[in-house]
């Protein structure tokens, strides 16, 4: 399926861009990023327009970059500047840029049509401000999978009592019912696992000594940013659904970017309400996300290898692939906007509906 690029996705964080030339390549689309001399990242088109060559293989002059074939020379706004040997500038000399947000220690990049970036929100969260919560910078998982398959698996309770039994679920909560709301411009699954034992993860961040109410919210904003609200807390502190927040919560972020149809980046973060201003619990939490998603990157790289190969069959659909489906449908429909232009209500029209 086509990507959707009318849409704000993550290159990496603030700290990845400096002031050397960067390749990164968005939907398909190859881009040059850097941080001009007033801080701002840029990204342009990686493609001079003369001989094709990337832009990323030359070098940067200033707040210009020269291609490293034949030296045209091009702007932050993607205007040719110089083309060695003659004075005049061909309109046609000129490379794309794409619009850049940068926030929380995050770039993100629009590959879309320009002009839809300024009003279009960029996601945000108010924990990221919240001085009682914590956020950490992880890593980012390269997958070979695509992109719809990795944001499927991140608005899927099911899977985790059976793809991370040690670290984030557990056989508890195997027959669980998983609930899931797709009303909204999220696509929300949820459950609660109560009195059951602290799983991997709060074992050794929560401080459980006995059974704990467990929870797993599961958020994904169209195109391709989840969030997962998962926490604990003591069986005796009967907390309600509004009242996470006295337990021990996290949000792991996961900022799904496809770079081709094959491919997959997922940058992933997280903010907490536990062990604030603590590294050494980052450095811990980032070591059992990684077990966490290099099961997940098994699980998802052999199924992208499967749909490859040829089908004796049509593949079935059970009951938890409610939000999964949606969501591939609300896709569609993105694509399909992307792909068609609408004129408007006519004037005069010779057609008249009536259903």
């Amino acid at each position: 399926m086509p990507f959707v690029r009318n849409a704000w996705y993550v290159a990496g964080w603030s700290k990845d861009f400096g002031e050397d030339l960067r390749a990164i390549t968005i939907t398909e689309q190859n881009m040059v990023i850097f941080r001009a001399s007033d801080g701002q990242v840029v990204a342009l088109e990686d493609r001079c327009p003369h001989r094709l060559l990337p832009l990323s293989k030359g070098k940067r002059i200033g707040d210009t970059v020269q291609c490293g074939y034949h030296g045209m020379t091009f702007g932050i706004d993607g205007k040719c500047v110089r083309v060695p040997g003659q004075d005049n500038l061909p309109k046609s000399a000129y490379v794309d840029t794409f619009p850049v947000h940068e926030a929380h220690g995050i770039v993100w990049i629009w590959p879309g049509e320009s002009a839809l970036a300024a009003d279009t929100p960029v996601f945000d969260m108010p924990e990221f401000s919240d001085p009682n919560w914590h956020a950490h910078h992880g890593d980012g998982l390269h997958l070979k999978a695509n992109y719809l398959n990795v944001a499927e698996n991140l608005v899927d309770p099911a899977h985790v009592s059976f793809v991370h039994p040690t670290t984030l679920g557990s056989a508890a909560s195997e027959n669980v019912p998983v609930h899931v709301s797709t009303a909204g411009d999220q696509i929300v699954a949820w459950r609660w696992i109560k009195d059951s034992a602290p799983v991997g993860f709060f074992q050794n961040f929560g401080g459980f000594t006995g059974n704990v109410d467990r929870w797993h919210y599961y958020y994904l904003h169209l195109p391709s940013t989840a969030v997962i609200d998962f926490g604990s807390a003591d069986v005796a502190a009967k907390l309600e659904e509004d009242e996470r927040d006295k337990g021990v919560r996290i949000f792991a972020l996961h900022f799904v970017t496809p770079v081709t149809e094959d491919y997959t980046i997922d940058h992933w973060m997280h903010l907490r309400n536990t062990a604030v201003g603590d590294e050494a619990a980052s450095e811990n939490m980032d070591k059992m996300f990684r077990i966490a998603f290099a099961e997940d990157k098994e699980v998802l790289e052999a199924i992208h290898i499967e749909e490859q190969r040829p089908q004796k069959r049509k593949p079935i659909r059970i009951a938890i692939d409610k939000g999964p489906n949606v969501y591939r449908k609300r896709i569609r429909d993105l694509v399909e906007a992307e792909a068609t232009e609408d004129l408007g209500a006519p004037l005069h029209p010779t057609f008249v509906q009536h259903d």
